[in-house]
């Protein structure tokens, strides 16, 4: 049954998906009252972008959904084979046609995306179902019975959408009703069944894995090996090949891979351009005649702040206070007399960063991170608090995880800063694009609402 299925499935993928895309784009645009649907270079683009979709799809096997990848995997393959799709094919028609006539319109790529992004999650669902029900399942064995392994067997046996059916157990020295028999009686009774999958207690010895592993190559099944408390605390740590050489990497964070940095950044260049288009144009004006009329000095300010990889980099913000040389070292407090009128109300607001968006178009910052401290209570934080510095290993942001959940202004306690920087740490260890929205979202809604605890 699995073997038929992985037969016909990546067909019937990506025949399906073929034809969702052409059914958006030929509804889409036979609704476009100036489009020219039935004109031979329409037809052709049509025909060009669904060739080279397959070929991507093809090349990079998107229809390979794994059964332990999550919805985040899924979405991110398939954006970076649509964005492959759509730079290809504009290539391609560029140097394959010289007319611009009656062609594939451009805002149609969008509907596209959302509605293949709809379509790949939708099978990503229907695959976990359908496996959850006890059908396209893999069999498996695990050799060596000892605590880690039987954590494996307790999560196979929660998540029955991983689709793994666990046989049980072979193991030399414990004896209970699970286990199948010792490790020789493996290799007797592989008529339990054609196994895909073996699981090995990493306490093996060497020369019995190497025999294993000799074993499932002539019978074509995997082998893995469960690794020990040392490496079961990371969820997400990967590998990286020396030649044939392994080595597991402990601390790796979302933000080391090409990918997730890329997206991260074409999201902070076209959310920080829209703000300074269609808010920063306009409101700077404003905010900077009020702030000249209330008191002398520049409507900028500039302040060193410590960023990624403690590197210095000038901060831009509105300027809140009366000049003064406490700036760096004495944060705001209540009923600061530093602070102008126009300025606590841009602080209270949040209104006081939009100039920060400036350096996120510079790559200093970011639009969510961990908020950027001043120089000196950079060093001083740095000293009083353990793991400080790991916060610094991402861009600093606008905004930030800590900020939404209520940690904002003044730092008056050693409980304040130590839970702003284990939110901190959550947040470089755990991100995700969907976080950043999140976060994004309840940044506006806390800036519609006045923050009694920033002065």
């Amino acid at each position: 049954m699995a073997k038929r299925f992985y037969k016909y499935f990546p067909w019937l993928f990506i025949s399906v998906e073929l034809l969702v895309m052409f059914i958006v784009f030929g509804l889409s645009t036979i609704l476009s009252p100036s489009s020219d649907y039935k004109s031979s270079a329409y037809l052709l683009d049509v025909g060009l972008f669904g060739l080279v979709w397959l070929i991507i799809v093809l090349v990079r096997k998107d229809y390979k959904l794994s059964r332990t990848s999550v919805y985040w995997d899924t979405l991110m393959q398939f954006l970076v084979s649509f964005i492959w799709a759509i730079l290809i094919f504009f290539i391609l028609r560029e140097h394959l046609s010289s007319s611009s006539a009656n062609k594939l319109d451009f805002y149609l790529f969008p509907i596209g995306l959302f509605m293949l992004v709809f379509f790949r999650i939708g099978v990503h669902m229907a695959l976990r179902g359908y496996r959850k029900s006890g059908r396209n399942y893999r069999k498996a064995v695990i050799l060596g019975k000892d605590e880690w392994s039987n954590q494996l067997a307790r999560t196979l046996e929660k998540n029955k959408a991983f689709g793994i059916k666990l046989l049980g157990f072979f193991d030399d020295k414990v004896n209970s009703r699970d286990v199948l028999g010792d490790f020789d009686q493996f290799f007797d009774s592989y008529g339990i069944g054609s196994l895909d999958l073996v699981y090995l207690s990493q306490n093996m010895p060497t020369n019995l894995v190497n025999k294993i592993v000799d074993f499932a190559d002539e019978n074509h099944f995997k082998v893995k090996v469960i690794p020990g408390p040392a490496l079961q605390w990371n969820k997400k740590m990967s590998f990286s090949n020396y030649g044939s050489f392994v080595v597991v990497n402990l601390n790796e964070i979302p933000l080391d891979r090409l990918g997730n940095q890329f997206f991260k950044r074409v999201f902070d260049v076209m959310f920080s351009v829209l703000v300074i288009l269609f808010v920063f144009s306009w409101l700077v004006p404003i905010i900077a005649l009020l702030i000249k009329l209330e008191s002398k000095g520049p409507v900028f300010f500039y302040q060193k702040r410590t960023g990624v990889n403690n590197k210095e980099f000038t901060c831009i913000k509105f300027r809140t206070m009366q000049e003064n040389p406490w700036s760096d070292t004495l944060q705001a407090s209540k009923n600061d007399p530093r602070v102008t009128k126009i300025g606590a109300i841009l602080r209270r607001f949040s209104m006081d960063e939009l100039p920060q968006f400036i350096n996120v178009l510079k790559n200093e910052m970011s639009v969510v991170g961990p908020r950027p401290h001043t120089v000196p209570m950079n060093e001083v934080f740095k000293q009083r608090l353990g793991k400080y510095n790991n916060r610094h290993c991402i861009k600093p942001g606008i905004t930030g995880l800590a900020q939404v959940l209520g940690y904002r202004g003044e730092i008056s306690a050693h409980w304040q800063i130590r839970s702003r920087v284990k939110l901190d740490y959550f947040y470089v260890r755990k991100w995700s694009f969907f976080l950043d929205i999140n976060i994004v979202l309840r940044t506006m809604k806390q800036m519609l609402s006045s923050g009694e605890e920033v002065y």
